[in-house]
């Protein structure tokens, strides 16, 4: 029996990771990517009696893989917290799927696990914008203030670098990345002993630096628009970008706009919990949009079309 673990690259898809290999290390081929390469099951060239842990990706979004894989006897046990569309009823299915907007994967996962591995999900609820819920565990499970602060600044690091278009955009493949943190119990551990973690500190830093003296291309009441330049650095800041400025603006819709290498822009969206418009209901209303009630994304939106995106999200969530 071969052993997969196919996950998202970003905080949540590697701590619920780290979670399940703490559990059980044993060896497993790992299938990963930038954060919005999410079609990850297509990838996966599974056997009868082979096993398939599938961490924060969109079963709607890999639906057709997951029943080729179900039908040739895989086992597949589905951990995530995006929009599923019909959970398949199927003997080869273990689905562990909620969508409500605070939990994400790693604390389904750590739900699994009775705990045991509780601060790498404290981790990836901060690197998911769960401050509230991430602060909560850590209250609950006795963590101090200034170990809560640092558990924060891990998980905002590890989900930094999980944006880009493609994997040369990152300071670290996330597969490379996964390893590395393998050895580590204790996301404290990690933090003090890492180079990974010293790299990633320092490179967040000097993006954010950036990131944080551009000014938007649109705010109106409601609504703000940011525009990035054409550079890696700024593909790797759109989400913690994102997170910042609607933590700073809590009753404004922000849209994180990313010109594509390739041609067009790719968005990043974050909505206020009070808004009747839900995020990943807007960026599905555009095709590759998908993603979270609060926080969802778009990954192709042609040049000719982003005025027409700019109009929309203006439209949809300006207020008054």
């Amino acid at each position: 029996m071969r052993r997969f673990y196919v996950f998202n690259g970003d905080a949540d898809g590697l701590c619920a990771l780290q979670q399940l290999r703490l559990a059980d290390p044993r060896d497993a081929t790992l299938v990963t990517g930038v954060k919005r390469d999410i079609e990850l099951l297509r990838r996966v060239n599974a056997a009868p009696g082979d096993e398939v842990n599938v961490l924060d990706i969109s079963l709607d979004a890999n639906r057709k893989d997951l029943f080729r894989l179900l039908d040739a006897d895989v086992a597949v046990r589905y951990f995530d917290h995006h929009y599923a569309g019909e959970i398949p009823r199927h003997r080869n299915l273990e689905a562990h799927i909620e969508e409500a907007s605070d939990v994400c994967t790693s604390t389904l996962v750590d739900r699994h696990l009775a705990g045991r591995y509780r601060p790498w999900a404290i981790v990836a609820a901060f690197g998911d914008n769960l401050k509230d819920l991430a602060i909560a565990m850590a209250q609950k499970a006795g963590i101090d203030a200034m170990t809560t602060a640092a558990l924060g600044r891990l998980g905002v690091c590890l989900n930094y670098n999980a944006y880009g278009n493609t994997v040369r955009d990152l300071c670290f493949d996330p597969e490379d990345l996964a390893r590395q943190m393998f050895p580590f119990a204790d996301p404290e551990e990690f933090i003090r002993n890492s180079p990974a973690f010293a790299r990633l500190d320092a490179c967040f830093d000097e993006d954010m630096r950036r990131a944080r003296a551009l000014e938007p291309a649109q705010r109106v009441p409601g609504a703000t628009m940011v525009v990035l330049p054409d550079e890696a650095w700024a593909r790797r800041v759109i989400g913690v970008l994102a997170n910042e400025l609607a933590q700073a603006r809590p009753g404004c819709a922000i849209a994180i706009v990313s010109p594509n290498p390739a041609g067009g822009f790719t968005v990043s969206v974050r909505v206020p919990p009070q808004h009747p418009m839900a995020a990943d209901e807007f960026c599905r209303s555009f095709p590759t949009g998908g993603g979270r009630k609060l926080a969802a994304g778009i990954n192709h939106i042609p040049a000719a079309e982003l005025d027409r995106f700019a109009a929309s999200f203006e439209a949809r969530f300006r207020a008054g």
